[in-house]
């Protein structure tokens, strides 16, 4: 799964980089800044393709959503809100979202891609006493060279009844697949990574999603992982200690 990550890139040098239109930077005055411990439920960073016109060619654009997919037909609460009495939809697996009821309207058209700079994992420690809970350790996952990783996500447009003139509700999830390499020794799923090459094949809006893509176990080449501090644990620390590398003599006492 993919429960926290880190984000560090502004939504406008992220449109900048990788030649899209910003339609972050004012929706993003409150969600400035860099997050190490990205959570459910915060507005993130997403990239999409579409169309200004039926007939042109779409083009890259960098929005920002809440992360925790809320499908069109969810219905709303008397304060206007989605009425969410599941789980948060922060997840979607990657052999069932063009199937899925939550997810196979959002997969026929709004595909998406959620940049950052790593993710964060725990691995259960095996030699936990029996009967007792395990204490998980925290590992960061990055590409090496420091560029962003790119995860396929999908997207969808909430509104509250046949209310037009409240603005829509943007929401993402994060798809994950079967992890692969060393990333299997941390948890048996990961974000399923796509390659520059692939990104405007994923986000193509008059295309459905690429059953390749789906199903191809992730290019992790490049991604390098570590242990890090046990101050991910909680959701109120944020801050680039969070990333680095954990010193085994000063951890804190963690959540899990």
């Amino acid at each position: 799964m993919c429960g926290r990550f880190a984000v560090t890139t502004d939504p406008a040098l992220l449109a900048e980089k990788i030649h899209a239109i910003d339609e972050a930077t004012e929706a993003a005055k409150e969600a400035r800044g860099p997050n190490y411990n990205v959570a459910p439920t915060a507005t993130v960073a997403t990239v999409v393709r579409r169309h200004d016109d039926p007939d042109d060619t779409p083009t890259r654009r960098v929005r920002m959503m809440r992360w925790g997919l809320v499908p069109p037909w969810v219905k709303a609460t008397a304060d206007g809100a989605p009425d969410n009495k599941g789980p948060l939809l922060i997840n979607a697996r990657a052999e069932k979202v063009t199937s899925s009821p939550a997810f196979r309207a959002s997969a026929k058209s709004k595909r998406c891609l959620v940049p950052m700079d790593g993710y964060y994992e725990w691995k259960p420690n095996p030699d936990a006493p029996a009967g007792k809970k395990a204490r998980k350790t925290p590992y960061f996952m990055f590409r090496a060279d420091g560029e962003p990783l790119f995860m396929a996500g999908l997207w969808s447009v909430w509104r509250p009844g046949q209310a037009t003139e409240v603005p829509p509700l943007l929401t993402c999830t994060i798809i994950t697949t079967d992890a692969v390499g060393e990333l299997a020794e941390i948890h048996d799923r990961m974000p399923l990574v796509l390659d520059e090459a692939d990104w405007d094949r994923w986000l193509d809006p008059d295309q459905p999603a690429d059953a390749e893509l789906l199903s191809a176990p992730p290019d992790i080449a490049g991604i390098d992982l570590r242990e890090v501090s046990t101050l991910v644990n909680s959701v109120r620390n944020n801050g680039p200690e969070l990333i680095e590398p954990a010193d085994p003599h000063n951890q804190p006492v963690g959540l899990f």
